[in-house]
């Protein structure tokens, strides 16, 4: 197992900035811990938003802590058709010309104009993995899914830094494609 990477399922969420932590929850609010996520730091907050697009609704979508700078929203192509919305695939953090939505929590709605991404898939590696794996932050290999539906990603970006933990990151739509759960394994091939 030495050079495989274990896989987590990345489900729709919302990244929130205080400032719409506020307008969705009311003011000075603090999210609530849910249970930490495989990322040291991150976690999936107790509290839920719905998203509202042209053509549909999306309600009970997670948080994930803590506040951010920027909010983004992190769907996959098939929860944009619900929506009707068009967002762009794009790396966690580039958001400028993404699509924009609205926000509906408790206390209130914000409308942003834009934040809605198909975040890319992406690998975050421990410096000693980046360092094991022969990778430096921003490049961007192929991985190898094994099994009855295996398929090869391309393009798969990687994500190095001091306070990562090993794992790719897929979002539902190509997990139910290549037939991948989490705790399973994937290798770099190139």
């Amino acid at each position: 197992m030495h050079n495989k990477i274990p896989v987590g399922i990345s489900n729709r969420h919302v990244h929130l900035s205080k400032e719409h932590l506020s307008l969705l929850f009311g003011p000075n609010y603090e999210l609530t811990i849910k249970k930490p996520l495989s990322q040291p730091g991150q976690y999936a907050a107790e509290e839920t938003v719905t998203l509202i697009g042209p053509k549909g609704t999306i309600t009970n979508v997670r948080i994930l802590g803590p506040v951010r700078g920027t909010t983004q929203v992190e769907i996959s192509r098939t929860d944009s058709f619900v929506l009707g919305v068009n967002p762009p695939v794009r790396d966690s953090g580039n958001v400028k010309d993404s699509a924009s939505i609205i926000i509906r929590g408790p206390e209130g709605q914000v409308e942003i104009e834009e934040g809605v991404i198909l975040a890319a898939r992406h690998i975050h590696f421990h410096t000693s993995d980046g360092e094991k794996f022969g990778v430096i932050d921003k490049d961007r290999v192929r991985i190898k899914v094994e099994g009855e539906r295996g398929v090869i990603f391309e393009n798969v970006l990687c994500r190095v830094h001091d306070t990562y933990a090993l794992e790719m990151h897929v979002d539902t739509d190509e997990a139910n494609a290549s037939g991948l759960k989490n705790g399973d394994f994937v290798e770099i091939i190139s």
